[in-house]
């Protein structure tokens, strides 16, 4: 090991586990030779050199298992590459399902691992039992077999991975200990060590159960928290041969896999224990935890009757060690928002072997082209609250975190800790009127609300629940009549000075240069033309703007915004969002509603769509726009925080009289979906451009100041798309859809759905995906090809249009 350290490398990365290492390695390969990596005690310690080290290549995601995929094709050629062993055996995997409900999960799964090109099998038990003979599976209803996952030494990679950074120009130290951040003028500079400082133009926390540490010394929130983890290890079995597919049984919480002759058998049990909440103790190394087999007990019992052969073998070595988990389960990526120049690539939830591979060549790619090379939004940093870096926060959803790793994972699915974190001045109100609260960004939003008199509660499937009901009423309830809605949690930054104007636009695709009482649409484009952001811009005065982003946008578009300020504008922006609550009220009768509580004139005359006035309700003063999210006539209320709640009973109260609904986001979801409104991070990220999501009406290419991606947009202008945002409708109208679901167009799989839901107005299930074809995606070419859609592995005829299904004119909400 080199062991002089440096006074300047062009990048540092801290911490010398897998993810670390194969940062500086892809660094490498992408030409920066002046890379350096610094480890506070020895490679692989802390979390790596204990990993079970299976690698699996099916993830929750499209993105999440193509980076998995990546791993896996680099680790096959890895130890030819540098000379260094990496124990890496493609045996395959077997995943089993106890339930019917699972088997539909894992039939999902299936599908969509095939879109991208995985050799998935949805198998019997019996073939099951013929792939691993020590199974029992009088109890497993079925199972999928994917032949390319496997299993490797995660140490022997790591040291591979090391080797090959080396090769290619970078240095790692030791034995060097990261004791500080470097900042100058908002921007990374190096890093302070004990053995001195480091200047670097980039940093990259790669510090496993550290990295909230090293995070906090430069100002950087890194919510990740430490549980141990259990496995143990058993004495030599001669009935274990060498080819055995890993075993996973997420129904009993386990995993198996064979090492060495003998068996590993771990758990990912539903009630965690978090370690390290009062500070890692700073000479952990190599170290252990106290074996607990109370706690371990009941799911080595398990694991004996999945594999009869584990009663009659003794246990050679009961391991607990620490490993992290983010508040949701996927792991950080990405430049910091807080400090440029700062990248961040930990929390890897017990998936870093089989995850490091992909992660460190996408964030090294992320480094040298200044940007995302793909989507990442899954896991990309930015959507991270700063309130998730909170301690107690993160210890107490640590404790189910882990085990959701083998959860079922439904629709829906709400996290039971760490709630409620915020809350709007309505909670407590619309929980007395019944609302069934979901959680986005720590809001507690009203999902959909039950019958009175009941304690409503989430309920899974992946077919229609007891509260579709409830659901549908409400959606219809906006259709024809109206519904109120708690927009509370929307991202609310304002914008003001002399130059917020000119700041404006540049930064949005769309001309915002409108009198003051407008509101206007608009995207935020990278340079490539991508879309970054998707928002509403209200000129309040000349110098004075308020933008409004969703929810789990905010943190990430106030960077984006900031970053955007130059240093010499005179123009400052504030996040305002906690100071108004936001009272959406949308359908056919809101203006009639509202013109009883008001005397301010609401005709379309007077109030167009569009356009916002100050009115007077109940006893306050109150911000209304005319835009609408569920494609209906419809206002939304922007009222101080502390004149809300009085506010919403002058609503309640004569909504009661006039056929009002509470309706929750569910509904809101089907809504915009019908009407064929975009969801950024979800439809639409940094790799689309408005031209291909049929957004262009929200792009101002002859403004005089030139927005950010105009020139790259400008070659694609006019042109039809190869690649295009389609809206699809199945003609059977029992299946629900949710999204990533697979696009089948004339009998290929060609993407997946980015969203999903019910259509109650269309009556039949409805999503949006993308479609791509060489000679363009035009209205001919949709009514020529052969659209189905596939649902754990069943196909289903559906419809494509580019047109919303409902009102695609968009008449109903300017009426």
């Amino acid at each position: 090991m080199d062991a002089e350290l440096p006074g300047h490398a062009r990048a540092v990365v801290i911490g010398g586990g897998v993810v670390g290492c194969s940062v500086a390695y892809h660094l490498t390969k992408l030409g920066w030779r002046d890379v350096l990596l610094l480890e506070r005690k020895r490679l692989t310690s802390g979390t790596t050199w204990h990993a079970a080290g299976l690698i699996g290549q099916l993830r929750a995601t499209e993105n999440l298992t193509r980076l998995a995929k990546y791993s896996a094709e680099l680790y096959t050629r890895l130890e030819a590459e540098t000379g260094q062993p990496t124990g890496f055996r493609q045996n395959g995997s077997i995943s089993l399902a106890r339930t019917e409900e699972r088997l539909v999960e894992l039939k999902r799964a299936a599908s969509m691992a095939r879109t991208f090109g995985l050799e998935v099998a949805v198998i019997t038990p019996a073939e099951a039992k013929a792939l691993h003979p020590l199974l029992a599976v009088d109890d497993v209803v079925g199972a999928i077999f994917i032949a390319r996952d496997g299993q490797a030494n995660p140490i022997d990679i790591t040291q591979a991975l090391a080797k090959g950074a080396r090769t290619g120009g970078a240095r790692i130290v030791e034995g060097c200990k990261v004791e500080g951040i470097l900042v100058e003028r908002g921007r990374v500079a190096g890093v302070s060590t004990q053995s001195g400082p480091v200047a670097a133009e980039v940093v990259v926390n790669c510090a496993g159960m550290w990295a909230r540490e090293v995070g906090r010394m430069a100002g950087v929130a890194v919510p990740l928290h430490a549980c141990e983890h259990f496995y143990v290890l058993t004495e030599p079995m001669d009935e274990v041969p060498a080819d055995l597919p890993v075993l996973r049984d997420p129904d009993g919480c386990l995993y198996l896999k064979e090492d060495a002759g003998k068996l590993l058998i771990g758990a990912f049990e539903p009630v965690a224990k978090p370690w390290g909440t009062d500070g890692i103790p700073d000479d952990f190394e190599f170290g252990e935890l106290p074996e607990d087999w109370d706690h371990f007990m009941p799911f080595l019992e398990d694991a004996m009757r999945r594999v009869p052969a584990l009663e009659r073998v003794g246990i050679r070595k009961f391991f607990c060690g620490p490993e992290s988990f983010t508040p949701d389960d996927r792991y950080h990526l990405g430049e910091a928002t807080e400090l440029a120049g700062f990248f961040v690539a930990a929390g890897f939830n017990s998936i870093g072997i089989q995850s490091a591979g992909g992660a460190g060549m996408a964030l090294a790619e992320w480094i040298v082209e200044g940007h995302p090379t793909m989507d990442l939004s899954d896991v990309d940093i930015r959507r991270m609250q700063p309130f998730q870096s909170n301690a107690r926060y993160l210890r107490d959803r640590a404790v189910e975190g882990l085990g959701l790793l083998y959860g079922m994972h439904w629709p829906f699915r709400q996290y039971a800790t760490g709630r409620p974190v915020r809350t709007s001045p309505l909670h407590e109100r619309l929980k007395a009127q019944g609302a069934c609260f979901s959680e986005t960004a720590g809001w507690e939003r009203p999902g959909w609300y039950g019958a009175p008199g009941t304690t409503p509660a989430y309920e899974y499937s992946y077919g229609r629940t007891a509260w579709f009901e409830s659901w549908a009423a409400e959606h219809r309830a906006v259709r024809e009549s109206a519904g109120l809605f708690d927009l509370s949690s929307f991202g609310k930054f304002l914008l003001q000075g002399p130059d917020a104007e000119t700041v404006l636009q540049r930064v949005c695709s769309a001309d915002v240069a409108v009198e003051p009482g407008h509101v206007v649409y608009t995207q935020w484009l990278n340079e490539r033309g991508g879309i970054e952001a998707d928002s509403t811009v209200t000129r309040l005065h000349e110098d004075r703007f308020m933008v409004v982003t969703s929810a789990a946008s905010q943190t990430r578009d106030l960077a984006w915004l900031k970053r955007h300020l130059p240093d010499d504008a005179r123009a400052r922006v504030t996040d305002v969002t906690s100071a108004f609550a936001v009272i959406g009220i949308m359908g056919p009768r809101s203006r009639e509603l509202l013109a009883r509580l008001t005397p301010a004139d609401l005709s379309n005359e007077a109030f167009p769509f569009g356009t916002w006035r100050e009115i007077e309700l109940g006893y306050a003063l109150v911000r209304a726009q005319r835009t609408s999210y569920a494609g209906e006539l419809g206002y939304e209320l922007y009222v101080p925080s502390e004149f809300a709640a009085p506010v919403l009973d002058v609503i309640l109260e004569e909504g009661a009289r006039s056929g009002l609904r509470l309706a929750g986001f569910h509904a809101l979801d089907s809504l915009r979906l019908e009407k064929g409104f975009r969801h950024i991070g979800h439809d639409v990220g940094g790799e689309d451009t408005p031209l291909e999501a049929g957004l262009a009406f929200a792009v101002a290419f002859d403004k005089a100041i030139p927005f950010i991606g105009r020139d790259a947009l400008a070659e694609r202008r006019g042109k039809i798309p190869k690649r295009r945002l389609v809206q699809f409708k199945l003609r059977d109208p029992e299946p629900l859809l949710f999204h990533d679901e697979p696009i089948v167009m004339d009998g290929e799989r060609i993407g997946l759905l980015t969203s999903g839901s019910y259509g109650h107005t269309v009556g039949a299930a409805i999503g949006m995906g993308w479609v791509r074809h060489p000679g363009g995606v035009s209205l001919d070419f949709l009514r020529t090809a052969r659209f189905e859609i596939e649902i754990a592995t069943e196909r289903y005829p559906g419809e494509a249009s580019l047109a919303p299904w409902y009102d695609p004119k968009g008449s109903r909400m300017r009426s």
